[in-house]
């Protein structure tokens, strides 16, 4: 069945937090121990460049950008978010959100893309590095698990970042 890659609606979102949740699920995703409302998850991520990857009738999967700063000289710099529903994982979903949110986002300014990563979730590692994020860094020990396989232990963090090859270059 094909899939098309659109923008997110409010119709989307309990598709969107059932997604975000099993990726909670999983303990490799994210320090979020429990999916937000939806008023709170649409709080957290930019208006602009939501993304769904749509299969038939069904939301397959998403992406999102947040801020990382309210500061000015910040405002193309944003952090990735890229989930995919379980049943949906393995046929190059991750890839296609993460290619089209690339494009919406240089399309609006944004120069710096960044996404924090654990260690464990060599998937999103890779995928990430596919589309042309480069590893900078690592926040050892940024954050101590409350859900999950490693529950109670401290997460490292690999910082990935992407610079736009067109936005931000002037």
């Amino acid at each position: 069945m094909h899939t098309t890659i659109r923008p997110m609606s409010a119709g989307d979102s309990d598709a969107v937090l059932a997604i975000y949740g099993q990726g909670i699920a999983t303990g490799h995703a994210t320090f979020q121990a429990h999916v937000p409302s939806w008023a709170d998850w649409d709080r957290g991520h930019l208006g602009r460049c939501r993304l769904v990857a749509q299969t038939g009738p069904t939301i397959s999967g998403f992406a999102a950008l947040s801020a990382l700063s309210a500061r000015p000289v910040y405002a193309g710099v944003t952090e990735v978010s890229v989930y995919v529903a379980q049943a949906a994982r393995g046929r190059g979903l991750g890839r296609a959100l993460l290619q089209a949110l690339i494009a919406a986002s240089e399309e609006g300014g944004i120069w710096t893309l960044q996404a924090g990563v654990f260690p464990e979730n060599t998937a999103s590692l890779a995928l990430h590095a596919a589309c042309g994020f480069r590893e900078v860094g690592r926040r050892e020990r940024l954050g101590r698990m409350r859900h999950g396989p490693l529950a109670g232990r401290w997460r490292d963090v690999i910082l990935m970042e992407r610079r736009s090859l067109v936005a931000g270059q002037d």
